[in-house]
């Protein structure tokens, strides 16, 4: 299919040392820098579309996390949770002379947006959150971010899909078969009612492809576990990393430099939300896994509850933050709605 870029926006390889980076770039290379960082089983490639509408004043730079796209794959190490993605960012602004940057992280790629604003919050001008994960990972916890299960079980590479491993493992870009990544796409990474564009939705389904697969990539390893539902994270690959187990921004909050933060989501999310189609606790609520041991002791996880609470406690503790909900859009509103998301994105990147 090999679906070609806008015009505005070019691709390069960086190597950073650390990492051949496979970046996409747009805008005026002394502009004020933005960094645009993708989700899970994807690629800078979903943001392609957006970065050929941003004004030429700013430079626009969108990398592919390791394993993705088409950057070099190395290992993830999940016991740092995400730190193998932030650290490679670091080298990458260092190369590029970056200097301070607006981060905009979307799903996952949230997360390593908090993380890395934890650890470089002199360098991070802006944060803003596009239907990201929860500050306490991926499943498995009550509100306050305490695990459901005292070793983790129901997070982590255990509870991908093995058929969507498969078709994704070989390349599968049909949509014959219910787990393939094009059925995913079109189930999950939209709301309900939306239709990808058919020239980008080929172009999208070629990213997903291009991941990884594997222990050390996507989805990683898995361990046995005593408690429900059976199954606990590893300590490999990108779904352990953002295992609450080895991830927990939470920590944003108590940052002493404190950037304003933008937070965008859509009411129709059924990755991200409180009531995930892809954590254990809803599951089990759901009856899609068996012997569920109720809400009490494994309840779904209230994921967007938890990044509220986190960015209340920022603001209390002195810092800003905007909640901006889009209705009847799924996980991907610079997909779904790029003219809303564009105006608000320019909105806080020029106050």
């Amino acid at each position: 299919m090999d679906v070609a870029l806008p015009d505005s926006v070019t691709a390069q390889s960086v190597d950073t040392g650390r990492l051949e980076t496979n970046v996409l770039v747009s805008g005026d290379p002394n502009g004020t820098p933005v960094c645009l960082i993708h989700g899970n089983v994807s690629s800078s490639r979903f943001w392609a579309e957006f970065m050929d509408e941003i004004p030429d004043t700013y430079r626009v730079v969108a990398p592919d996390l390791r394993g993705f796209g088409d950057s070099e794959t190395k290992p993830v190490d999940a016991t740092r949770g995400v730190r193998d993605f932030t650290d490679d960012l670091a080298a990458l602004f260092d190369e590029l002379g970056m200097g301070t940057v607006t981060l905009v992280g979307w799903s996952i790629g949230g997360g390593v947006s908090m993380q890395y604003t934890i650890d470089h919050p002199d360098q991070v001008t802006g944060l803003a959150l596009v239907s990201t994960m929860s500050p306490y990972g991926f499943g498995g916890t009550t509100r306050d971010g305490t695990p459901c299960q005292p070793d983790y079980a129901g997070t982590g590479g255990g509870l991908a899909n093995d058929e969507f491993v498969e078709h994704l493992a070989t390349g599968d870009t049909s949509a014959e078969a219910d787990a393939s990544p094009r059925t995913v796409m079109h189930a999950f990474y939209g709301g309900p009612d939306h239709e990808f564009d058919p020239e980008t939705a080929d172009a999208y389904v070629e990213a997903m492809c291009a991941t990884a697969v594997g222990d050390d990539n996507y989805p990683g390893d898995a361990v046995p576990s005593e408690n429900w539902p059976g199954i606990g994270p590893g300590e490999r690959g990108v779904l352990n990393a953002v295992s609450p187990k080895y991830f927990d921004a939470s920590g944003l909050a108590e940052i002493d430099q404190k950037p304003p933060v933008l937070w965008v989501r859509g009411d129709a999310d059924r990755i991200v939300s409180d009531t995930s189609f892809f954590d254990a606790g809803f599951l089990g609520q759901a009856g899609e896994l068996p012997d569920w041991p109720g809400e009490e002791a494994y309840p779904p996880q209230p994921m967007n509850a938890q990044t509220r609470d986190v960015l209340e406690a920022y603001a209390a503790d002195g810092g800003t933050y905007t909640e901006e909900v889009f209705t009847d859009v799924g996980h991907s509103p610079h997909i779904e709605r790029p003219e809303q998301f564009r105006s608000l994105l320019l909105d806080f990147l020029r106050n």
